[in-house]
């Protein structure tokens, strides 16, 4: 049975590590060497590193910052934000990213997952879609540009878009839960896992450990991918994923 992966993010802006709600009112945390290296070592199945606002501001991501995580941390640790090219694949690669995630850019030019996916292999090549419910339409829309501005692309019909041209890995991010800490998106999460067959990462919503639980049980998210709980402590990731094994979720430890 596959295990299922708890994923630290670390939302970066101007080189350090900040967290709001809704994607809106973002407070300083942390530097993210430091808090990266402590996610390694207290049993982290993965990390993702998101630059949130190198798409907005038309830039490239922060590489010496990348390449400073990827040297103090010993697991799977994904890019994302200011990919807009080919060469921003090598570029972070290079950095020591295992993995790349692509969101407005993508959107503006899906021919670059078809590309990367080529070039890299579809397991490098991991495609955020952050999504909002459309009460009007009773479904879900795309927005880019850190949630800043919405496409009107239905995310699913996206997602399913995405995994044809070679996505390999999708990171779900619920911008109505986000930061909210009231439990995941699980319309949203069966939604996708249904359209798709690769493996959904859950995004925004958790609150809790039963968050996580209810996550497992109530979808087939292949990972649960927090921020604010971990930043400040009020969920031990060790405590999580034994509180997860003694309810027969498969974890490891």
């Amino acid at each position: 049975m596959i295990t299922k992966r708890i994923i630290p993010c670390l939302d970066v802006r101007n080189g350090r590590v900040v967290k709001g709600t809704k994607f809106q009112g973002l407070n300083d945390v942390d530097d993210p060497v430091n808090l990266a290296k402590f996610y390694s070592e207290c049993g982290a199945d993965e990390l993702v590193f998101y630059d949130i606002t190198a798409s907005a501001e038309a830039r490239d991501i922060f590489v010496d910052v990348v390449r400073e995580v990827a040297n103090n941390v010993y697991i799977p640790f994904t890019v994302g934000g200011g990919i807009n090219k080919l060469d921003d694949f090598n570029t972070v690669l290079r950095a020591g990213a295992d993995k790349v995630s692509v969101n407005s850019s993508a959107v503006k030019n899906p021919q670059l997952i078809h590309d990367a996916a080529l070039k890299f292999g579809s397991q490098c090549v991991v495609l955020s879609i952050d999504a909002k419910y459309n009460e009007e339409r009773e479904s879900y829309d795309v927005y880019v540009n850190g949630g800043r501005v919405n496409t009107q692309i239905d995310a699913i019909e996206w997602a399913r878009k995405g995994v044809e041209l070679g996505a390999g890995e999708i990171v779900a991010n619920s911008i109505d839960t986000d930061g909210v800490k009231e439990g995941f998106n699980i319309d949203l999460l069966n939604r996708l896992c249904d359209a798709v067959n690769v493996p959904i990462i859950a995004s925004g919503g958790a609150g809790n450990m039963q968050h996580f639980l209810e996550l497992f049980q109530q979808t087939n998210a292949d990972a649960g991918l927090a921020a604010s709980i971990f930043h400040f402590g009020e969920v031990q990731i060790s405590d999580l994923k034994q509180y997860l094994l003694d309810n027969k979720i498969n974890m490891r430890v």
